[in-house]
């Protein structure tokens, strides 16, 4: 059983959240509190397996709740957010929040229930998550790795694209891996799990933070050397190719499908487009998304990278891609960086004197 502790200031969340979680028979609720401050106290005294927190509490807000956490007894922590386009749900993440939910409404919602499903499913994954990862991700401020030699400016390049897919953790990896990664002509496209609306917040993010240039993705936006393009959460995000252009397909999803957008989906579709000249990396992340679209980007002569154990928050995606033994590399986070500068360019031949 995994034991849950709610911190809300709501009272009706409280029960509410309560009772979705409640209503799994691999969860049990040992608790809950009205701000950080009681939830110290609750922590202590029940030593839950995972959290929901509330951001926005008097007495003791969230974030001083995690910063606690975090320093004296690391657990699981799911952000549950209060509006739509809560930014503040990046702030919890780089804190040491794994995840988030959010909430369909206001602060308190007649339509929270809409959530039960996500919220049940991030809370029983929590016991996969290696806190140790989540630590060393908090609150970073230096370089992954040791700086690298600037890329070779007549190195020819080859690769047309790089797709990025995350899930759990894959935020906080993503804007580290931006961070660190030199500033290359080749477009890339990430496919992160995350609730619509969010997916904006987080590109504005990266771009404010990294030298790329990122925005969310639209329908039929041109992919440009440089620049980097979110899918948007909660609709299909595909690569097509026509002549030598590639550019966005945005369609709104499925009643079938499981993951809005799916990693696998735009693997599979710049795979397609590019074939050979195409570098798909997976990153952190629960289930199985992106391990058949890794298959296929390998069956057409594409470069593939997993993150490693050693690093990933949750090795579930990154797990499930090795399997399939299409993976050229498995590496740390700290380590994709040097590889992919490494992998998209090809020195020139040397000429030889007579």
């Amino acid at each position: 059983m995994i034991k849950a502790l709610i911190i809300d200031d709501s009272a009706y969340n409280r029960v509410t959240l309560s009772r979705m979680l409640a209503s799994s028979d691999g969860i049990e609720v040992v608790g809950t509190a009205v701000n950080g401050e009681d939830g110290i106290k609750q922590v202590l005294r029940h030593k839950p397996d995972v959290i929901t927190l509330d951001l926005e509490m008097p007495v003791m807000d969230g974030f001083a709740f995690l910063r606690w956490l975090m320093a004296n007894r690391p657990t699981p922590v799911i952000a549950v957010s209060s509006r739509a386009n809560d930014r503040s749900v990046f702030k919890a993440l780089e804190l040491g929040a794994v995840d988030f939910v959010a909430k369909p409404g206001g602060r308190v919602s007649a339509r929270l229930d809409a959530i039960r499903e996500d919220l049940i499913a991030k809370a029983l994954q929590s016991g996969q998550v290696h806190l140790r990862n989540v630590a060393i991700g908090k609150g970073r401020v230096t370089p992954l790795a040791p700086k690298r030699p600037p890329v070779d400016s007549n190195a020819a390049r080859e690769l047309d694209l790089i797709v990025i897919g995350a899930s759990t953790g894959g935020p906080p990896a993503i804007q580290l891996l931006f961070e660190s990664v030199d500033l290359l002509p080749i477009p890339f496209v990430i496919a992160q799990h995350m609730p619509a609306a969010f997916t904006r917040l987080f590109a504005e993010r990266i771009d404010k933070l990294t030298r790329y240039k990122v925005t969310e993705g639209a329908d039929g936006d041109l992919l440009v050397p440089g620049h980097v393009l979110i899918a948007p959460g909660g609709m299909q995000t595909e690569v097509v190719c026509e002549g030598d252009v590639l550019s966005l397909r945005v369609t709104a999803r499925s009643s079938g499908d499981i993951y809005a957008p799916s990693v696998n989906r735009l693997f599979s579709s710049a795979s397609e487009s590019c074939g050979a000249r195409l570098m798909a990396i997976l990153l952190t992340g629960m289930g199985d998304d992106g391990a058949d679209g890794i298959r296929l980007v390998k069956s057409q002569g594409g470069k593939t990278i997993a993150e490693s154990e050693e690093s990933a928050v949750i090795f579930g995606m990154p797990a499930e891609a090795i399997r399939t033994g299409s993976v050229d590399e498995v590496l740390p986070l700290a380590n994709i960086a040097e590889a992919i500068e490494r992998l998209c360019f090809c020195s020139p031949p040397v000429e030889q004197s007579l």
